[in-house]
């Protein structure tokens, strides 16, 4: 049992769980992690777009800082009532925002899990982003909580999930396999392989290697060409 910074009390039981299997579909989806979009797939009905709720609750949590700022006790002084009120306001709304996050990918999680039989994702962990230029944006797509969420909603109806190392997964083409000799600049979004001349939208394309990478066969994956298929002709 403990108390949160707004002064809820909270406790955990454990519990055994059912799985609750759901209906196959025979289809599959691979998830590429990341900053612009959270969630980038091989099914662009299922990409998830970064909700911003941080960046939407910015100007309230500066106010509630500013309040405080100018409310702070001198040291060896009792708080003010006004500095307590202005440090609850601002904790209530970091404590929305994070419950914003968790429902904005657990509802995703559902759907993905619920229309895709197995779901490849990449193993992200965001750690190496917290002294990067995009760590206040990175915290705010909220990857971590939403690959978790992920992971327990496959588990609890039985699908097949699989984490895949995201090491150069943005320089293999999920086409031929060839890997680019240089490493792809974040202002590059557009991948083209040297190999077999493949053009896809960056993201896209990680996503789609991320079904090659975890055994899945891409002719379940909406948007992706089997194997030996035949090129489409042009127009």
């Amino acid at each position: 049992m403990y108390q949160d910074s707004v002064g809820h009390w909270y406790c955990s039981f454990v519990v055994p769980t059912r799985v609750r299997p759901l209906p196959e579909t025979g289809r599959v989806l691979g998830v590429d992690w990341g900053v612009r979009q959270t969630a980038t797939t091989t099914s662009s009905a299922h990409d998830l777009p970064h909700a911003e709720h941080g960046r939407k609750a910015q100007a309230r949590l500066t106010r509630y800082d500013r309040m405080m700022a100018r409310r702070r006790p001198r040291k060896g002084q009792a708080a003010s009532k006004g500095y307590h009120e202005a440090k609850k306001w601002r904790a209530k709304t970091y404590a929305k925002i994070a419950r914003q996050r968790r429902d904005t990918g657990r509802k995703w999680a559902k759907k993905a899990v619920t229309d895709h039989d197995a779901i490849a994702v990449e193993d992200f962990r965001p750690k190496f982003l917290a002294r990067s230029s995009m760590a206040r944006k990175a915290a705010d797509a909220a990857i971590g909580a939403t690959k978790k969420a992920l992971i327990e909603m496959g588990r609890k109806h039985g699908r097949d999930i699989r984490l895949v190392h995201p090491a150069h997964t943005t320089m293999d083409c999920a086409s031929c396999g060839a890997r680019t000799k240089h490493a792809l600049p974040l202002s590059e979004r557009t991948y083209t392989c040297t190999a077999c001349g493949a053009v896809s939208p960056r993201d896209k394309n990680s996503a789609r290697v991320m079904l090659v990478r975890a055994g899945l066969n891409p002719a379940g994956a909406e948007g992706v060409r089997p194997p030996g298929a035949p090129l489409p002709e042009a127009a």
